[in-house]
């Protein structure tokens, strides 16, 4: 199995762009996703630095409907529908009366992404677990397990953010693209779903400031776990990435790092 972020928050060198947001490219037992697309063309731009053919991938798949793990779709190369695995939430995020925080993210229409998603792709919504390929899943709606994650972004309940989990030999991989719904409750959920212990989480933990979020909590859970891999990255803020960092002893990734698995 390998990762390739084609996009994060920060660079692992000076070959590749970033922006705030969050893509990542799958290959998993021969089949190739394309996890979020971040807010522009970074990810398709990565791609191409990495050699990577964006139309041969079998699926995309949407961790949320938050522009910058969206709004990339306007930048698609497919020349043909492709299958888009998300929840329907994603598709008429516009008309739901909790939306971001106008000082949280640059200027976004939810239409014109929704519009291009519609035309576009074939959509393929889940709100249950989904085996879109075999052994792969997309998680579906996040049971709010834990007793210290809200699992809310500000006063949004956010149904739609869920994750992805690969079945391996050496137990779960977990592909998260920003857990507004809890990095623990989608580790949980995750494990029921595949059956597994979990081997490896990677990607946005939503361990954000000024949100207050239950890092020591968090650091405690992920410590009971001994996950042999945690790569949070996007979503923590610098002095909660220093924390993860002592305590769990991982280099942190960026935009154009492959992981293999």
């Amino acid at each position: 199995m390998k990762i390739r972020l084609l996009n994060e928050n920060l660079v692992s060198d000076l070959c590749w762009l970033a922006e705030y947001g969050f893509s990542a490219w799958i290959e998993y037992n021969g089949t190739r996703i394309v996890f979020d697309t971040g807010w522009s063309d970074v990810w398709c731009r990565n791609a191409e630095t990495a050699d990577i053919d964006l139309a041969s991938a079998d699926f995309i798949a949407l961790s949320h409907f938050h522009s910058d793990h969206s709004r990339g779709l306007l930048f698609h190369p497919f020349p043909e529908r492709k299958k888009l695995v998300l929840h329907p939430r994603a598709l008429n995020a516009m008309l739901d009366p909790f939306i971001e925080p106008p000082d949280r993210h640059l200027p976004h229409r939810y239409d014109e992404i929704e519009q291009k998603i519609r035309t576009d792709f074939e959509i393929m919504p889940a709100t249950a677990p989904l085996e879109f390929a075999p052994g792969a899943w997309f998680l579906g709606e996040i049971p709010r397990v834990t007793p210290f994650e809200r699992g809310y972004y500000y006063e949004d309940p956010m149904p739609d953010d869920s994750a992805l989990a690969f079945r391996t030999e050496n137990g779960a991989v977990v592909v998260t693209g920003c857990s507004h719904s809890g990095i623990c409750n989608i580790c949980t959920h995750a494990r029921n779903v595949t059956g597994q212990q979990l081997h490896a989480v990677i990607g946005g933990f939503h361990l954000v400031n000024p949100e207050k979020p239950a890092v020591d909590e968090t650091i405690e859970w992920f410590r009971g776990e001994n996950i042999p891999r945690l790569l949070p990255v996007h979503c923590v803020s610098f002095d909660i990435q220093a924390r993860q960092q002592t305590e769990f002893g991982y280099d942190r990734p960026g935009a154009g790092s492959l992981i293999e698995l």
